[in-house]
């Protein structure tokens, strides 16, 4: 049985299926815990046509413990939910422009809220959260593990009812930026729903407003 995350998959599922939910938590951090970390500009041309990034596009669950340079996350963060124009709109759609999604970036030195518009990253939590956002063993090998939380707090204006739909759907565009720019950057990736949710916004201090809707896995490959 795998087991380099510290706990197999099996023990993971288990606590899942037996309905022991809110049992993963945080580690202890590692690395520099910087409170704010300024991201370099990120590239905004160059990379694979599209086309050939969509043809690349796949997922994977075996990634190499190997860190993602500050400029390779720069670029994927713009790429996956930045600010593409001057009037503050982003690369993923959202209804009415609520722009409701917060995208939360796992390390092993902490998790991070991603702030498009000074495009940086602002600690939310600080711990190693990784193994908290999902119950597959390779959540600890990738160096990040995004994590999708809507906030229905810039939701006023959709119904209460259709709030959900609406978040997951714009967490959805944005992962498939992700995919996208993997496949370009030679990353790999794989967007994930099982993941216990209560324990992931117990670990990043969330409100009541804030729902997770899913976690993404990045890293390079495993060679």
């Amino acid at each position: 049985m795998h087991e380099r995350g510290g706990m197999s998959t099996l023990t993971r599922l288990a606590l899942g299926a037996l309905g022991a939910m809110g049992k993963l938590r945080p580690k202890p951090p590692t690395g520099d815990t910087s409170v704010n970390v300024v991201l370099p500009p990120p590239e905004k041309h160059g990379g694979l046509a599209l086309l050939d990034s969509l043809a690349l596009r796949a997922s994977s669950r075996d990634f190499s413990p190997e860190p993602i340079p500050l400029t390779m996350l720069s670029t994927l963060l713009w790429a996956a939910w930045g600010v593409n124009r001057a009037d503050g709109h982003r690369t993923a759609p959202t209804a009415i422009n609520a722009q409701e999604i917060d995208l939360y970036v796992a390390m092993t030195s902490g998790a991070y809220l991603y702030d498009a518009t000074a495009h940086a990253l602002h600690l939310a939590a600080a711990s190693d959260v990784r193994g908290v956002t999902g119950y597959q063993d390779f959540v600890t090998d990738a160096p990040i593990d995004l994590i999708y939380v809507g906030n229905q707090s810039r939701q006023v204006l959709v119904p209460v009812s259709q709030r959900h739909t609406y978040a997951s759907v714009a967490a959805g565009a944005i992962s498939q930026n992700v995919y996208l720019f993997c496949a370009s950057a030679g990353l790999a990736t794989v967007l994930r729903a099982w993941i216990d949710r209560d324990a992931i916004a117990e670990a990043l201090g969330l409100s009541h407003d804030a729902e997770v809707l899913l976690s993404q896995t990045i890293g390079f490959p495993r060679a």
